[in-house]
Formats: structure tokens, sequence, C-alpha cells
């Protein structure tokens, strides 16, 4: 019978989360929930010298924001807590001990010095690797070449050890990655690996081993960089007893600079004048500010959705999805082997369809209040229809007050090519007949009645509508191009509307 799903996040504190590490946990959850099962996030705290105050709960903060609910773990608890890695020191200690005594492990005292004689001795002889491994731990102070007694001397006078993993010299390591197939590594190619430090914090290998078999985990999830690392975690999992209930593991594609060119780095995102994290962060040491998706006025759902798609196809036409039409649609099969190309034009394609989407009331609160910091006056009524008006041509929320100047400003400037190209007589005619019909005006000025009013006017001057639109936006807006110009009439009132066709008769002339 098979197992309940059940994937960890478990990023490592060591300051914001990258927008890669965003889409890691993204999978897990679309494919746990795809499959009825849990996701846990797991705080990999064990590197305290990277340790940054503030950064655990970022990326609480981070996951939230997204919409990536959380079942278990740091934050809601659980049967398996704590889900702190610097909190279950013990059960590492345990396990790696066990190893030792099993003679599976041993211990190494070698100090810095003496690791970096053995690199040198080994570049200089161009040894294929220069690593600790089968061959040359022969060579070096562990508990494999010292005598027992002088082993049990050092660690009762305290000396600094590390635990080492003892790798077969001649054994074929398999799995079967979801998404890459079978991959064999020779056991030669893996070195010693250092399983528990000096301090006695375990090393990522043991840890995110032992947490994933005690945790129930039945599918590890995570970036490609890790799949160099994939075989020793078998290894280990054959070691520690616990083989015949190993996750399955699937290794997601690297993101990629825009120009397709290697892994996408802050420098990157730096040069390109993008966000490469889903929150702001300022660094609480040097108290340099970095930004973020959401205060760059990216949508949750835009983001989401955008990053659903860098390295994984549903197979269909389809680009916008909710995040119940991705869980429906996801399948580890269809996640793509080569990297993902980060292309920020593409996200900001998706925000602008997510804008396009929004309730103009959840739009107008901003327009009004970035309306009222720049000194004019705006109703929430107004604001919502500026929204409504302007939300189609924007790619952030923010943008639309921008769009929305020739509201708030009468023109002082007018387009020469248009000028010249559509100011005639007939225009003057039919900007001076307008004027006209609107100061007669009755009733409530809306859109509809405006159009009609407009074209009843022309006909009644006999001027043909089509050919005077533009020279008519001119006077309005001073541009030959815009949004609807009948609700921009209707935005900017009657007694302006007037005003402003007066104004573009004595200017323009």
């Amino acid at each position: 019978m098979s197992r309940p799903v059940r994937v960890r996040f478990a990023p490592s504190p060591t300051g914001p989360l990258h927008i890669g590490g965003v889409r890691t946990a993204l999978y897990n959850y679309l494919f746990a929930r795809k499959m009825g099962g849990k996701m846990l996030l797991r705080i990999e705290d064990t590197d305290q010298n990277r340790f940054v105050p503030g950064a655990e709960e970022y990326i609480q903060e981070a996951l939230k924001w997204v919409g990536i609910e959380i079942d278990e773990g740091q934050g809601p608890g659980g049967p398996h807590a704590p889900y702190r890695q610097s909190e279950r020191r013990e059960i590492y200690q345990k396990e790696a001990q066990r190893l030792v005594d099993e003679g599976k492990a041993y211990y190494a005292f070698d100090t810095a010095e003496e690791l970096d004689a053995m690199r040198k001795r080994l570049e200089e002889a161009n040894a294929p690797a220069a690593q600790y491994n089968a061959i040359t731990r022969m060579q070096m102070r562990n508990s494999l070449t010292m005598k027992p007694e002088e082993v049990k001397a050092r660690m009762d006078a305290g000396d600094p050890f590390v635990i080492r993993l003892k790798t077969p010299r001649k054994e074929e390591v398999r799995l079967n990655d979801l998404i890459r197939g079978w991959v064999n590594v020779h056991s030669s190619a893996i070195d010693d690996k250092v399983l528990l430090k000096s301090d006695g914090l375990p090393t990522y290998h043991l840890a995110n081993i032992v947490d994933d078999h005690l945790m129930e985990i039945t599918h590890v999830i995570r970036g490609e960089e890790w799949l160099p690392s994939a075989p020793l975690h078998v290894l280990l999992y054959r070691y520690l007893g616990w083989e015949d209930t190993m996750p399955q593991f699937a290794h997601l594609p690297l993101l990629l600079k825009p120009e397709g060119n290697g892994k996408l780095s802050k420098r990157d995102a730096d040069l390109g004048g993008f966000p490469i994290f889903p929150l702001q962060w300022t660094d609480p040491i040097t108290g340099v500010t970095a930004r973020g998706f959401r205060e760059d006025g990216y949508l949750p759902e835009a983001t989401i959705n955008f990053l659903a798609l860098l390295g994984w196809n549903p197979g269909t036409e389809q680009e916008l999805f909710t995040m119940d039409e991705l869980i429906a649609s996801f399948d580890l099969t269809q996640v793509h082997k080569a990297g993902a190309r980060f292309d920020i034009q593409k996200a900001q394609w998706f925000n602008h369809q997510y804008i396009r989407l929004q309730p103009d009331a959840a739009l107008a609160p901003a327009v009004q209040q970035q309306a009222e910091a720049a000194g004019f006056s705006c109703s929430p009524e107004k604001a919502e229809k500026i929204a409504a008006l302007l939300k189609g041509r924007v790619n952030f929320a923010h943008e639309i007050f921008t769009e929305a100047g020739t509201i708030f400003n009468a023109p002082t400037t007018y387009d020469e090519a248009i000028v010249t190209a559509k100011w005639n007589d007939d225009a003057k005619k039919a900007v001076a007949v307008f004027r006209d019909a609107l100061q007669t005006f009755d009733g409530a000025f809306m859109a509809d009645d405006i159009k009609h009013t407009l074209g009843d006017a022309m006909q009644q001057a006999g001027i043909k509508q089509g050919k005077i639109m533009q020279a008519m936006r001119l006077a309005l807006t001073g541009s030959g191009a815009g949004p609807d110009l009948m609700l921009t009439m209707e935005i900017i009132g009657k007694e302006e509307t007037v005003a402003r066709l007066e104004k573009a008769l004595t200017t323009l002339g």
C-alpha cells in the first residue's frame, strides 16, 4: 500500500528567499495538493555562521504572500516537532554515532592545515579529484588509521573532531529521478563527506536524510544543484537502514539568466533592474535594501503563474492559471530537464493580465492615495472610474495614476504632428459645435450620453465623426491617442471638458 504523499520545503535562514526557492516551494505545494498530501516547512539552520536574523520570518511571510499554505512544520507545528534543525542536535548525534559504531562512519581529527596539505599533494600529483575519500583517508589522522586508545585519549581530552561517512570504494549507486530518469554514480566519485561538524551540529547531508526519514517525507523535490549529492544521500539511506522507505527524488531545472547563459543571480537582477526576491529585504547588518516582487507591484497570483511556467509546461495552450487550476494540471513528469530562462518581460505580461482582471474597486484606493499625495482632489468614485479606464493599459497598479496624467492636468501643449495633420477647418468647427452642444447639456454626464450628444452635434453640422475624432482627442488631452475618450470626458466632468475645448480653440486658432 502506497504511503500518503508528504513533501517538504527546507530553506536555510541565511538571508532573503531567492525567487528560485519560491518556485521550488510552489512545485512541492502543487504536487502535494494534486496528490492529496501534505506540505511541510522545515528550517535548516545548522550553519550558524551564516544565520541571519529575520530571515526565517521573511521566508514564512513570503510563502504566505504567494498563497502557499503550510500544513505542518515551522509555524503551524505538528507531530514531528521541532522543525528547526538547530533544535534537533541530539537526534543527529545519535544517528551519526550509530554509523560510527556500525563501521559506516569514522572520527577524523585532521586540522585545517593538514587538509590543505592533502589537497595540495593531490593537486601536485595531478590526481583526478583532490578529496578525502576511500584512498586518501588512509593517509590522514582519523579513527581508521589511529589506534583505539589514541582515539579515546584525544576524545577524552576534548580535541576537535568531525564524523565522516566511510564511502565504499567499489559500489554502484543508483537512483531513479522522477524528472531525469536513472542516475548512476560509482562510489569512487563520492568523497567521505563530513556528517557531523566539530561543533556537534550536522551537515546538510546527514540532517536532511534523518529529518526526511523521521518526518515520513515521500518525495524530495528540490533544485538541480543538489543532484550531484543525491547518490551520497542514497548511500546514507542504505547505511542507516532506511532504503526501503527512501523518498523519491525530483531535481528541478535551474533558473537561468535572462540571456539564458548561467544561473540567475542577484547581480543579474541588479544589472537588469528587476527584483529577484519575493518581498523587499533590508539586510540587518549593512542596511542595504533589495527589491521585492510585492513592493515592485507584482500581484501574488501573477507571480505564481509566472513561476509555475518556468520549467513546467501543462501541454496545452493555456497560460493563465488560478492556483486551483495549477494544482489540477500539475505533473512532475512535465517538468523540463533543461534550465528555464528568467524573462522579466513575461512576468510583467502576466502581471498586466491579472491587473486587467482586478475589480476596479480593488485598484481604486491606490489611485486615490497617489492622486491626493500629488495634490489632486479624487473621490473614491472617481478613482474607481480611472481604474476601469486605464487598468488595461498598465503592467502595474501604481502606473494607473501616471497614465491618468491627462485626466488630472489639462493639456498645456499639443502634439505638433497631430496639429499639422488633423487640426483643420472641419476640426475647429467640430470642436466649437461640440462645445456649444455640451453647454446646453442637461442631466448626468455619462459616457453613453456624451457619445450621443457628440454624434447628434456632428450630424447637424454635416461633419463626418470619424474624420475629427483624433482632433477632438487632441483638444481634450493634447495627444492623438489614449484611452476611451467618452469615459475620459465622463471622469473629468462637463465643466472641465468644455473648458478644455475652449482652450484648444483659443490656443490652436
